[in-house]
């Protein structure tokens, strides 16, 4: 009878010990699993705001940047672009990014010139259409899939849409909506802001 006795309880000692092992692994493993929840440090970095330096941007230049991991053009328009959009404004589908498809264009984008200063243009890389990345062609005229009146703007090499030097995507394309441009403000006249604006982060 004591051996019995000092089997159950031997057993039961070692029944306590494995549950208790078993208990410290579980939330060790729990606790890696909530841990894979959490933004790393780069994930909320890659959705911060991303401040810029416009100061050397030349006239006719386009530099990208990301953000978000996307790309973001910031264009410095010539005085002739920025003529060029009065030529257009007739042969775009949303002249004044009125229809809001595929993404919603900032108040103070909601011109003629899509932009705050009408020199500098802002623009996500990506066509609305299946998230090519169109390419400049900013050379006036008859050129290679494009209109022999070409005023400058993007072409989308995927499905050929194009769009003038707003962004904003010509009548008949592939594209349902023009190019996005996404919150930013200035800082300052040399320092741009993109991912945020007056009103919050994007």
């Amino acid at each position: 009878m004591s051996n019995e006795k000092q089997v159950d309880s031997g057993r039961r000692g070692l029944l306590v010990a494995t549950c208790a092992v078993g208990g410290v692994a579980g939330l060790a493993t729990t606790g890696a699993f909530v841990s894979t929840f959490q933004p790393s440090e780069r994930a909320k970095a890659a959705g911060a705001p991303v401040e810029v330096d416009i100061s050397t941007l030349a006239p006719g230049e386009m530099r990208t940047v990301e953000w978000r991991g996307k790309p973001v053009w910031l264009i410095k328009r010539t005085p002739e672009m920025v003529a060029s959009l009065k030529k257009t404004d007739a042969l775009v589908a949303d002249p004044n990014s009125v229809r809001q498809d595929f993404s919603v264009t900032p108040d103070y984008a909601l011109n003629e010139y899509r932009s705050i200063k009408p020199e500098l243009l802002v623009l996500v890389g990506i066509c609305p259409h299946l998230g090519c990345s169109p390419g400049a062609r900013f050379s006036e005229g008859p050129q290679s899939s494009l209109p022999d009146d070409w005023e400058g703007g993007f072409l989308c090499p995927c499905h050929g849409s194009t769009f003038d030097m707003a962004g904003r995507v010509y009548k008949n394309k592939p594209s349902p909506d023009n190019l996005q441009v996404p919150r930013y403000m200035y800082e300052g006249d040399t320092k741009l802001v993109i991912g945020k604006d007056e009103k919050g982060e994007a």
